[in-house]
């Protein structure tokens, strides 16, 4: 462990995180790894990128296993969640990540594309959650291991409020993660079940390589950002460590917004 996983202390614990082969999920299911977690790393295809992450927590000491899993398919989140109670006996954190996009005008959008963005993005973290709380409450507090039920973590994305021309499907998906989010902690906060969010901005992911792969794009990606950077996947990792430890015992039904100022608009600072 190191200074901030310390803090976080998530040993006994069982994180299952979705699309955790790359980017943001790999971020996350190495820095709950380094904090004591159990990880159950799921991937659909990419199936190296997830042996990656699982090799290099047992290197490092920890325990974690991969899961093949399509998350838009229930029997296959089933199976999932079956998969980490035979490696751990039960689940006390899932971080719902896995998504995707498929771009296009609305007017050029296939019906295809508009359904396979929402089934992944938004029906896959619904059928994860359903699982996850699911697999709470038959197990019953644990006050030893954690004070709360179960923890939920959303990934969603800037664009849960900010509108984004060419890819209404992903924005839509992602507003409707946040309303989802906060139905659930309503719902399921009298049990002690958590579930809270984190609205990524603009991170250096395989999902958006052509926005910061070159000088010229990046400086203009960062005309958006008033931090002067564009973000790295650990820094998505690191709120979501904070809201699947106790440290955050008390908060639910929040998102954490990870974007270097990109929300605030910056074209503002000059008159808009």
């Amino acid at each position: 462990m190191n200074a901030i996983t310390d803090l976080f202390d998530l040993r006994g614990q069982t994180a299952v995180v979705t699309g955790a082969s790359s980017g943001i999920g790999a971020g996350i299911a190495r820095l709950l790894g380094e904090a004591g977690a159990n990880v159950v790393a799921n991937y659909r295809r990419n199936e190296e990128g997830a042996r990656a992450v699982v090799d290099e927590l047992r290197q490092g000491g920890g325990e974690a296993v991969s899961v093949q899993a399509d998350v838009s398919k229930e029997d296959d989140v089933a199976r999932l969640f079956d998969a980490a109670r035979d490696a751990y006996g039960t689940v006390h954190i899932l971080v719902a990540n896995a998504g995707l996009q498929r771009d296009a005008p609305a007017h050029e959008m296939s019906l295809d594309d508009w359904s396979k963005v929402i089934d992944v993005n938004l029906t896959g973290q619904f059928l994860c959650c359903r699982e996850a709380i699911r697999e709470f409450r038959s197990r019953g507090m644990v006050p030893e291991t954690c004070p709360s039920l179960g923890k939920i973590v959303s990934i969603s994305s800037v664009h849960q409020f900010i509108p984004w021309a060419g890819r209404v499907n992903y924005a839509a998906s992602k507003g409707g993660i946040m309303l989802m989010m906060q139905s659930l902690a309503q719902e399921y906060a009298h049990e002690k079940i958590r579930v809270n969010g984190i609205a990524p901005g603009a991170i250096k992911t395989n999902i958006n390589t052509s926005a910061w792969d070159d000088p010229q794009a990046e400086r203009s990606l960062l005309e958006k950002i008033p931090y002067g950077r564009v973000g790295e996947p650990r820094d998505v990792a690191q709120a979501a460590l904070w809201l699947a430890s106790d440290a955050s015992d008390y908060v639910t039904g929040e998102t954490i917004v990870v974007d270097g100022g990109m929300a605030l608009y910056p074209s503002f600072r000059e008159g808009g």
